[in-house]
C-alpha cells in the first residue's frame, strides 16, 4: 500500500492537470461481482429483505438499515450508533451506498468482503449482537424465508453463509453513479461549476488524491492493484500534535487496524474511506467527532499532508466534494414474511421447481449501463 501511495504522489507531482484526470474515472454502475456469488435478481430481492429486517438482531429491534439508511445517505447521521442490546459502538457508521467498490470494510478492514462483513456485524456487541445458531434458527423458521432459501440456495438453506450471499447481492446494487463530478469526466465540462474546477485542482496540489483518488475516490477497487482482502490503509493522525489531534479525540484507546491485526506497525492506521457524497454523510472521521465537511478538510490538510489551507482553498475544496454526490436510486419499503406463514401461504401456493441449471435472472449490462434480466429458461 506504501509503494501505491508513493507512485500515486510521484504521479501528482509530475503530470498536469489533464493528464491527472485519468486517475479518476466515472463510477461504474455495479462493482465488481465475485464469481461465487453472482448478482441474481431473486436474491438481491431476497437480500434487501434482509436489509431491513430487524429479526436478524437479538432484541429484534435493529436492522442494517436502522446504521446505513437506504432513504438517504447511507449512515444515520449519529457520532457513533447503539447496537441491538443498547452497548454503544465505537465507531462511526460509514455509508453502505457504493460500498461493493473497497478492498475491504470496517474503519480497521476487518471485514474482508461483505459477505464476510454480515458475519462479523452478527456476533458484535455493538450491532446486531446475536449468534449464528439462533438467527439460522430464526429465520429459517419463518415460512416465507424458509421457502426463498430453499429456491435459491437449494438443500443448503438459510445460514449464515447463504444469508451473508443475500446481503452482500443487495448491498452491491446501492451504486450512486452520474455525480456532477462523474458527468464532468465524461466530457460535460458544465456539469461542475467553476469553483468546483477549481477545488479539484487544489485537491490535487495539497495531494489528497494521494489516497483518494480512482472510482470510489477510496484507492483501488477490488481487482485494480489490490485484490479483494487487501485493504488500502493510511496513518492517521499522519502529522502528529497538531490543534486537532487533542480538540477531536485524534488518538485514544482505540488504535485502528492495531486492534485488529496486533502488529505494532498498524497502530492509528484506519482504512481509507470513499468520498463520494461525502458532503451529506457526516458527521466524519472514525469516531465521528468532526461535524461540518469544511473542518474536516481543515483536520485532514493539517494532520494528514502538514497544510493549513487557507479559507479560500477550504471553500474551493469543500465545492468539488459537493460534486461527488451522485443520484440515489430509488428504495422501496421490502414486504418482509410473516412470522407465521399465512400471508406467503397465499401468495405462493406451489413454490415453483428448483430445476438443476436454471438460470434464475443472472443481471447483465448493456452499452448503455442498463441492466437486463434474461429469461428462465
Amino acid at each position: 500500500m506504501f509503494r501505491l501511495k508513493i507512485a500515486m504522489l510521484f504521479i501528482l507531482c509530475l503530470v498536469p492537470l489533464s493528464t491527472a484526470l485519468a486517475l479518476f474515472l466515472p463510477l461504474p454502475k455495479l462493482p465488481p461481482i465475485p464469481n461465487d456469488n453472482p448478482l441474481v435478481e431473486e436474491k438481491i430481492e431476497l437480500g434487501k429483505q434482509l436489509f431491513f429486517d430487524t429479526r436478524l438482531s437479538k432484541n429484534n429491534n435493529l436492522s442494517c438499515n436502522s446504521c446505513h439508511n437506504v432513504s438517504g445517505s447511507g449512515s444515520d447521521g449519529m457520532e457513533t450508533p447503539i447496537g441491538s442490546t443498547g452497548k454503544k459502538h465505537r465507531r462511526n457508521s460509514a455509508t453502505i451506498w457504493n460500498v461493493g467498490f473497497h478492498t475491504s470494510l470496517h474503519w480497521d478492514g476487518e471485514a474482508l468482503s461483505l459477505e464476510h462483513q454480515f458475519a462479523l456485524h452478527l456476533v458484535d456487541p455493538a450491532v446486531l449482537d446475536n449468534t449464528a445458531k439462533a438467527v439460522e434458527k430464526r429465520i429459517a423458521n419463518i415460512p416465507g424465508y424458509k421457502r426463498q432459501f430453499a429456491e435459491i440456495f437449494g438443500d443448503e438453506g438459510a445460514t449464515v453463509g447463504t444469508i451473508a450471499k443475500a446481503l452482500a447481492s443487495y448491498q452491491r446494487t446501492l451504486v450512486t453513479a452520474s455525480s456532477p463530478f462523474d458527468r464532468f469526466l465524461e466530457g460535460d465540462e458544465f456539469a461542475i461549476n467553476e469553483q468546483a474546477k477549481q477545488g479539484f485542482a487544489t485537491f490535487q496540489q495539497v495531494e489528497c488524491g494521494a489516497c483518494h483518488f480512482y472510482v470510489n475516490f477510496a484507492g483501488p477497487q477490488p481487482g485494480i492493484a489490490l485484490e479483494m482482502g487487501e485493504g488500502f490503509w493510511e496513518l492517521f493522525p499522519n502529522t502528529r500534535g497538531t490543534k486537532y489531534e487533542e480538540k477531536y479525540d485524534l488518538i485514544s484507546d482505540d488504535l485502528g487496524r492495531f486492534n485488529y491485526t496486533g502488529d505494532e506497525n498498524h497502530k492509528i492506521m484506519w482504512r481509507v474511506p470513499s468520498l463520494r457524497n461525502i458532503a451529506i454523510t457526516g458527521p466524519y472521521f472514525h469516531n465521528g467527532k468532526v461535524k461540518t465537511l469544511d473542518e474536516a478538510v481543515r483536520v485532514m490538510a493539517s494532520t494528514e499532508l502538514d497544510r493549513a489551507l487557507n479559507e479560500q482553498q477550504v471553500a474551493d475544496i469543500v465545492e468539488f466534494l459537493k460534486s461527488l454526490t451522485g443520484r440515489f436510486p430509488a428504495q422501496s419499503l421490502p414486504r418482509l414474511p410473516d412470522d407465521n406463514g399465512v400471508e406467503d401461504a397465499i401468495n405462493h401456493r406451489k413454490a415453483p421447481k428448483r430445476a438443476g441449471g436454471v438460470q434464475m435472472g443472472v443481471f447483465t449490462i448493456d452499452s448503455s449501463g442498463a441492466m437486463t434480466l434474461p429469461l428462465a429458461k
